[in-house]
């Protein structure tokens, strides 16, 4: 576009530079720990620039679904385009806001590769924690300038000079360099754009090249197709232009370009640095990749961007639809999910009880509750998603080395040796929870790899522990010990060998896969008991006595007896011999006994989703 074009109605003369001089850009991301305040900062950043009036601001602006918003978390990251003057040049300032929960990190690495700067915001009321370090990082591998933000310092239980001092300790700087904010209040914030103009470098990159952009999100609209959007990295993307994604080769018209400021707004075309969205009316969900270069068909580039890494799917799960019709739906769904959230895997698979689904491979506990309830939400499934479990590595005594997935996949056979993956877990808490953390990690199998005071008052606490372990309710356990004060992080540390078992779970001696589980020995006992008395109390009586066993191989070890509806058959015997009632006696359990052989157990779909269901409630996890 030439010149200049205005950006909001309620700021006249306030305008964003054409897309020709990478200069005056400056793309930058917003990270943090959970709950530290990126929202709230990127809403007081929209209302500063003035792209957004005070009539239609509302609180968490960059947080289009609604499942953020009821839970107070970002989920997905959303870029924007803002204006701002300093010392009277004309600025455009690309902001990425991005997740702060450990199971959506993907989001943000993703974020880290599509900017040159970093805005690294901490809560000076809480101080750092694991994943304020963690997406440092991350920032610190892709040589991001980075920018440290103190923030809530209008809180009573603000420290902003100790947050400071341990902020400067790890960072290597001086203490007076981090810059106070209040997200609330807007204070300091103008001081914040000031010194991203500053401090973020421009991106470098050859206007004259063929057009290469990187892909780092992308949405499905019901009307126009595939939205993706991406980051230029050199040359010029144009409207009216056929466009050619270089992983696939397939070839698409652009009917529409543009930047997000912060709703869609068509432009004549993207250059060097600039972040923004393209449509071209393709409907299949394929067609656009997270990490996928795009250049002009015309004029292809010859080297694709350097992309991301595909995730690493740390939790498993089989999701299947209560109506079994409902799997057609369910594929699409996922197909369109997978394209707003990259980091969901999944494969077809069946299950003798719940019939047809998917093996879904999600991030993280969180990562699972959140995509079932979109599932539930945007596209109207009922679904049951099985227990959450890992990836183990079976040898056999021949040499075969078998993945397994799903308890069902599990060798029979003997075994030589299983091994399971494990997680480098960093733990920040207050030194007055150092014992309970401890105890905590020992009992979940941890082993120490070492411990460091970031202060008089901080701990930060390594340990090596078996992602089995953490994916139920370690980071639940962690928080009651602590009293919510305690942090966690963690990645995938590579596999270790360990003593595991199959648990099955007998329903009148059949075998029910949904139920199986991978547990470590010393676990089997307690996870058989509690599974066969919580199946106890779900299944409906019968005519007939049935057992509820949990067995490892041939040995059961644990049993509950659901009881027969029984008929009095007496009730009509109210005299003569004694020999008259033991007749029919004999009779009723005869036919007991041949019901028992030839008979099926019913289990309601309900017993399923109550027996499957975690105790503990993953949304709570903030």
């Amino acid at each position: 576009m030439k010149g200049t074009y205005s950006v909001s109605e309620q700021t006249p003369g306030l305008t964003i530079p054409a897309a020709t001089d990478p200069a005056v850009i400056r793309n930058f991301c917003i990270i943090a720990h959970i709950d530290h305040g990126k929202s709230t900062l990127a809403d007081r950043m929209l209302q500063r620039t003035g792209i957004v009036s005070e009539r239609q601001m509302r609180a968490q602006y960059l947080d289009r679904l609604d499942i953020e918003r009821e839970r107070g978390i970002t989920i997905k990251s959303q870029a924007v385009r803002m204006p701002w003057t300093v010392d009277g040049r004309a600025y455009a300032l690309n902001m990425i806001d991005t997740p702060g929960h450990v199971d959506f990190s993907y989001e943000v690495s993703r974020s880290l590769a599509a900017c040159e700067g970093a805005l690294l915001l901490v809560d000076s009321s809480q101080g750092i924690e694991a994943q304020t370090l963690a997406n440092l990082y991350m920032a610190m591998e892709n040589d991001l300038a980075i920018i440290p933000v103190l923030n809530k310092i209008d809180l009573p239980a603000a420290q902003p000079e100790r947050c400071a001092d341990e902020l400067a300790g790890l960072l290597g700087i001086d203490p007076s360099e981090c810059l106070l904010t209040s997200a609330k209040t807007g204070e300091g914030v103008e001081e914040l754009l000031d010194r991203i103009v500053a401090e973020v470098p421009a991106p470098a990159g050859d206007p004259n090249a063929p057009a290469r952009a990187m892909i780092f999100d992308s949405v499905y609209d019901t009307y126009r197709g595939v939205v993706t959007y991406v980051r230029v990295v050199d040359g010029k993307l144009e409207p009216r232009r056929d466009i050619e994604m270089m992983s696939t080769k397939a070839r698409h018209e652009l009917q529409e370009i543009g930047v997000i400021s912060p709703e869609p707004t068509p432009s004549q075309g993207l250059g060097v640095g600039e972040v923004g969205y393209l449509i071209t009316g393709v409907k299949d969900v394929r067609a656009s990749r997270v990490g996928d270069t795009v250049t002009r068909a015309d004029a292809p580039a010859e080297e694709e961007v350097a992309g991301y890494e595909d995730p690493q799917p740390m939790v498993f799960s089989g999701i299947y639809p209560i109506d079994g019709a409902d799997f057609p739906d369910l594929r699409e769904a996922l197909d369109k999910l997978r394209l707003n959230d990259a980091a969901i895997t999944y494969e077809p698979e069946t299950s003798v009880a719940l019939g047809f689904g998917f093996r879904c491979g999600f991030l993280g506990l969180l990562h699972l509750e959140i995509t079932k309830e979109r599932l539930d939400r945007e596209f109207g499934l009922s679904i049951i998603a099985t227990a959450p479990s890992v990836v183990y590595e079976v040898r056999r005594e021949d040499g075969e080395i078998v993945s397994v997935t799903n308890p069902s996949e599990f060798p029979d056979g003997k075994i030589a040796e299983i091994r399971e993956p494990v997680v480098a877990a960093t733990v920040l808490t207050p030194s007055d929870y150092v014992g309970a953390v401890m105890e905590l990690c020992q009992s979940r199998r941890g082993r120490m790899n070492g411990m460091d005071y970031l202060s008089p008052e901080r701990v930060e606490m390594r340990y090596t522990l078996p992602l089995a372990e953490i994916v139920f309710d370690f980071f639940d356990h962690l928080k009651s010990r602590t009293r919510g004060y305690a942090s966690l992080d963690y990645h995938e540390s590579g596999d270790q060998a360990a003593d595991l078992v199959k648990v099955d779970i007998l329903l009148n001696g059949d075998q029910i896969d949904a139920f199986s589980a991978i547990v470590h020995k010393d676990a089997a006992y307690a996870y058989g008991v509690r599974m066969c008395k919580r199946l106890k109390e779900l299944i409906p009586r019968q005519q007939f006595e049935i057992p509820v066993q949990a067995a490892i191989g041939s040995r059961v070890i644990a049993r509950q007896t659901i009881k027969a509806l029984r008929k009095d058959m007496l009730a009509k015997c109210y005299g003569g011999d004694i020999t008259r009632k033991r007749k029919l006696l004999e009779k009723q359990k005869e036919g007991k006994k041949r019901m028992k052989a030839i008979g099926s157990v019913e289990v309601p779909q309900e017993a399923f989703v109550a027996a499957l269901t975690s105790d503990t409630p993953e949304g709570k996890k903030k």
